[in-house]
């Protein structure tokens, strides 16, 4: 906003304000004395008190003239109850009310019969006074009062407009008559708000009723659908001169110009952008080259008044965007004249007019902020288009889908494109050669991202699209994902950038889950592209540059084909699907093979090595549940056991151990379970017996070691399942046997403060007893009210809250004692 005070008018008034202040400053310390005074003088008389402040006594201070108190003050003399303001307010107030019944009485018994005439004569008068009482308001400083009374008179002008219409001008067409009386009322506004410059609504309100004189006009004139459009784009042009004017050079401009300038511009805005849905229009409707161009010389007049006001105005933030519209106005003004009427390759040719506008960078003689904004139209333009091309080209990805309905059956579908396929892949081409044309002009590591997702999805699409064969489909769809895979993996110099990687990487997996659903369709492409598929991850992996994650997952993602090559195999063959689980068990034996020489990838391997073991195990687990095929199970485990033992025998893997026993004495349990042994002990003692010996020399030779290691696998091959059997026996001698064995190893562990023996010996105990209690539990349990349970549960509750702090250090110390134990 611009001051509209002269330099001379601005420092008499800052001169004007410094001496009121000095004049309230001295009125102040008067008044601070006076106090001071009163307060240090000896108490005074009961009946005469000193009068209270502000009421008379002190000193008084008097505005200047023409300058309103901000604070209250006393009466000027004796006599006088009331102030002058509220002297005056009084009056306006009865006099608000006293016009307002006479108004009103008029309304409700006299207006009735009075003619139009009278009724126009009346209006007049009431106009000109409501027009002419702001003024000397005004001079008394009620700008607010004057403001309102103003507004009045101008609404009441506009019935004056309506009444000389109806009295002596009732045969003038209304399209005419509107638009000479706006034009009237805008002239007689604009001079009563520049007459009256402190006014804010006269000048806004003509402004307003300026809107409506050309359009009106050429509706009187009965101009066509052309004509009205260019009379649209006149009003926008009046409009933007008047909102970049600044007024006159020297004079005194009114207080609201800053904001007329501004509504100025919002009609300019709004009457540009009827031309241009005028121009849309009539192209639409076009039948003939003249009507097209036209159309057209109306689109490019349009986006020539948006430049152009992007070019003069000052706001930083306002010029690209005008620019951006104009560029935009251009773009459709070009395909109107080039592209043909309902052609499918209309979005091609929109995209393509809409580059020259990059070319504005270009253009030093145009200023900054216009030039990002005429290219920002035709990056905006391309950016929808590749979006929109782009995401067609990606429902190849999903066309597979249907395979997996019908694994190896030929007949693979085919993704049905709109724009008929070729075009959103032209498209999506021309949107990845700009963004990197950006990236070359800006330097943008962004621009250059970009570009990597259309590029790919128009090449992997590509095929497709142009019909071409089902095996030239998966070789040309399997370059174009290895081409971004080695991108994600740093193997292309152009692709340093970590937003390309994340990119390419991106795309990468798509393609390849694609390609990898689609190879199902016969069992040849399946072995041909999985394999491809798989040794180049491999090769990534090992040979990748950059950061590991990519790497990593590269190996992961190896790891995975090859588990899925060998279950495929397992097909191929014919073999019974439980033993698919045994081809399986090759990929975590090659992993625990390969994993020391895989070095930075050796956890992601040995990880994906793992899931596929997991796998064979779930496998043959399924097949033992559904079809009985335990020793199959038995057999997996056993492989899986021999798998972590040696993966054991290196040095930093020591852990995995306690894996490959677990897993040995899982498949010594379903190998048991599956030949239908009912007395296990005969097949776990021979083991445990010799277990304990060799933990015992292994305790005798280095008392350092854990019980754990030497006594953990042999007391849990007898132990844990005998009470798997106790459970499932109905009889007393397991029982008693295995609760006296259990309380001997209990005491050993405590004699010997060895923790496997206490652990191991104290919890199959406990089962055993409650095994034995288990029926007379039930018993009570039947016996007991139904409320009965419940309410223990409360209890016990309850207990454990009010001593929960005290369990805990219980818990604790339980904890530290066993954790001293051997």
């Amino acid at each position: 906003m611009e001051n509209p005070l002269t330099p001379a008018s601005e420092l008499a008034l800052i001169d004007r304000e410094l001496t009121h202040l000095d004049a309230r400053r001295l009125h102040l310390l008067a008044r601070r004395e006076w106090l001071v005074r009163l307060l240090n003088a000896p108490p005074p008389p009961p009946v005469a008190g000193p009068p209270a402040p502000g009421r008379g006594a002190g000193p008084s201070w008097t505005p200047p003239p023409g300058r309103p108190s901000a604070y209250p003050t006393g009466p000027a003399g004796p006599g006088r109850e009331t102030s002058a303001p509220g002297a005056q307010n009084v009056l306006l107030v009865l006099g608000a009310v006293l016009l307002a019944v006479a108004a009103l009485a008029f309304t409700l018994v006299s207006w009735g019969s009075l003619g139009i005439g009278g009724r126009a004569v009346v209006l007049a008068l009431l106009t000109g006074t409501a027009l002419a009482v702001p003024a000397p308001l005004l001079r008394r400083g009620l700008s607010s009062t004057a403001e309102s009374v103003a507004a009045v008179g101008l609404l009441l002008t506009v019935l004056d407009v309506y009444a000389l219409h109806e009295v002596a001008l009732g045969e003038v067409p209304a399209a005419a008559y509107l638009a000479g009386a706006s034009a009237a009322l805008a002239a007689l506004w604009a001079g009563y708000g520049t007459a009256l410059r402190t006014l804010r609504l006269p000048l806004p309100f003509a402004l307003a009723a300026a809107q409506w004189t050309l359009p009106c006009l050429a509706l009187a004139l009965h101009a066509g659908p052309t004509a009205g459009g260019w009379t649209l784009l006149a009003l926008a042009a009046l409009n933007a001169a008047l909102g970049l004017w600044r007024g006159p050079a020297g004079a005194a401009r009114p207080r609201v110009w800053p904001a007329v300038r501004i509504l100025a511009g919002v009609f300019g805005a709004l009457a540009g952008l009827g031309a241009v849905g005028v121009a849309l229009a009539l192209a639409a409707d076009a039948a003939t080259l003249p009507g097209t161009l036209s159309a057209a010389g109306l689109l490019v007049a349009a986006g020539a008044a948006f430049v152009a006001v992007a070019c003069r105005i000052r706001q930083d933030q306002l010029a690209p965007l005008l620019a951006g519209t104009g560029g935009l106005v251009w773009v459709l003004a070009a395909q109107t004249l080039v592209v043909p009427r309902d052609s499918a390759w209309g979005p091609v040719f929109f995209v393509l007019v809409s580059l020259p506008l990059l070319a504005a960078l270009r253009v030093t003689a145009l200023p900054e902020r216009v030039r990002y904004g005429l290219a920002g139209a035709a990056v905006a333009v391309v950016g929808v288009g590749g979006l929109v091309a782009t995401l067609l080209a990606l429902r190849v990805l999903v066309a597979p889908a249907p395979v997996l309905d019908a694994v190896w059956a030929a007949g693979s579908p085919r993704a049905e494109l709109d724009w008929s396929g070729p075009q959103s892949v032209s498209v999506a081409l021309v949107a990845a050669g700009v963004a990197l044309w950006l990236d070359r002009v800006s330097g943008r590591r962004a621009a250059r991202a970009a570009a990597v997702v259309p590029a790919w999805a128009a090449l992997f699409a590509a095929p497709v699209a142009f019909a071409l064969p089902v095996p030239a489909v998966l070789a040309a769809q399997l370059v174009v994902t290895a081409a971004a895979l080695a991108a994600a993996l740093g193997l292309l110099p152009a692709a340093s950038a970590s937003g390309v990687r994340i990119a390419a990487g991106a795309c990468g997996a798509a393609g390849a889950l694609s390609v990898s659903v689609a190879a199902l369709d016969g069992r040849t492409a399946t072995f041909a592209l999985w394999t491809a598929l798989g040794v180049l991850c491999g090769a990534g992996a090992a040979y990748g540059r950059g950061p590991l994650a990519p790497r990593a997952a590269a190996a992961v993602v190896a790891t995975g084909y090859a588990t899925g090559l060998l279950l495929a195999l397992g097909a191929a063959l014919e073999l019974p699907v439980r033993q698919w689980p045994l081809l399986v068990l090759l990929v975590p034996a090659a992993a625990a093979a390969c994993g020391p020489r895989a070095g930075a990838l050796r956890v992601p391997v040995e990880a994906a090595g793992a899931a596929a073991g997991a796998l064979a195990i779930a496998l043959a687990l399924v097949q033992a549940v559904g079809t009985g095929h335990a020793p199959v199970l038995a057999l997996v485990l056993g492989l899986a056991g021999a798998v972590c033992a040696g993966a054991a025998v290196r040095e930093d893997r020591r852990a995995v151990g306690r894996a490959a026993g677990a897993l040995f004495l899982a498949a010594t349990w379903v190998r048991l379970a599956a030949s239908g042994v009912s007395v296990p002990e005969a097949y776990t003692l021979p083991v445990t017996v010799p277990a304990l010996v060799v933990g015992w020399l292994r305790r005798r030779r280095d008392p350092a070691a854990p019980s754990w290691t030497a006594y953990g696998p042999g007391l849990a091959a007898t132990l844990l399942p005998s009470v798997i059997a106790v459970w499932a026996d109905p009889h007393w001698t397991r029982p008693l046997l295995l609760g006296l064995g259990s309380l001997a190893v209990t005491l050993a562990g405590a004699r010997g403060r060895l923790q496997a023996p206490l652990v191991l010996g104290g919890v199959a105990l406990g089962l055993v007893a409650l095994h034995e209690l288990a029926p007379y539990v039930l018993q009570v349990v039947g016996a007991l009210p139904r409320w009965l349970p419940p309410a223990l549960a409360g209890a016990l509750l309850l207990a454990v809250g009010a001593t929960y702090e005290k369990r805990l250090r219980d818990a604790r110390r339980l904890r530290a004692a066993l954790g001293r134990l051997s």
